[in-house]
């Protein structure tokens, strides 16, 4: 029983620690990224609301077909809220290890630490920022509430859970080369369109659907969408795809960054 409350004791002891160094490095985040100035780290969510803000009144002002009588404004927000929700994370996890070598001298600081506190960082300022901008739209009347809430976080967290492991793995093999970093940014240009942001699944052609759905992202839109519009909509995902997928990018990812973390020289 002693060794028990010993071990215990331990784990709640590295748990504090691990708590601690994670918010000690997000908050240095913020203060690197955004310092003190102007609206400092206010930024986090405000720079998002700003890009789709602008996107949904581009996607408004031209009267974009998105194949569907579904309103242009909450089809808009859900699309390019997603679309920044996992493309940012892995933006920012690449690379971050090398900024970082200083601060592995520090024996608390693991691998892991850094990529979770600009992970926290990410999913923080692009859910704060599509709350808001959801409760903004509906309190002027430029859309109507969400169908299903419930619905909606679960397709929110099923894209965050796949842009996080995404960007653990792009993360850590960025740190053995510098091709990820290079890669990356035009392919997550090429995926923008196909993620399902600006369509709708079930109003393309069958040939369409077939190809698209092999896009794990497809099924997180469909189903926040689902949660947004309810039967308005017929949202087509696969739920017995998507959390598979992402289960094995998880564990590949975290293969890649074991494999990364023994191998990290500080500088």
């Amino acid at each position: 029983m002693a060794s028990e409350a010993l071990n215990n004791t331990g784990f709640g002891e590295s748990l504090s620690i691990q708590k601690r160094v994670v918010g000690a490095l997000l908050r240095r985040e913020m203060l690197t990224r955004y310092g003190r100035h102007n609206i400092g780290f206010l930024w986090l969510f405000v720079e998002p609301m700003l890009f789709t803000i602008g996107v949904t009144i581009l996607w408004t002002a031209t009267k974009s077909v998105h194949g569907s009588e579904l309103p242009i404004v909450a089809f808009a927000l859900t699309g390019y809220s997603s679309v920044l929700l996992w493309r940012n994370m892995p933006g920012r996890c690449i690379g971050a290890l090398q900024a970082n070598l200083a601060l592995m001298y520090h024996r608390n600081i693991k691998v892991a630490d850094i990529y979770a506190a600009r992970l926290l960082l990410e999913f923080g300022g692009a859910t704060i920022s599509f709350a808001v901008l959801t409760v903004l739209f509906i309190a002027i009347e430029w859309m109507e509430p969400p169908d299903d809430i419930l619905t909606v976080f679960a397709g929110w967290l099923l894209i965050a859970w796949f842009g996080c492991a995404l960007a653990v793995g792009l993360g850590a093999l960025s740190y053995l080369s510098d091709l990820v970093d290079k890669l990356w940014h035009p392919f997550s240009y090429l995926l923008f369109p196909l993620s399902g942001a600006a369509f709708l699944v079930a109003a393309l052609p069958q040939f369409a659907q077939d190809i698209v759905l092999w896009i794990p992202i497809v099924h997180g839109v469909e189903l926040v969408r689902e949660g947004f519009f309810g039967s308005q909509a017929r949202a087509v995902y696969d739920l017995g795809y998507l959390i598979p997928f992402n289960l094995a990018l998880s564990l590949v990812s975290l293969i890649a960054l074991r494999y990364v973390s023994r191998r990290v020289v500080p500088e």
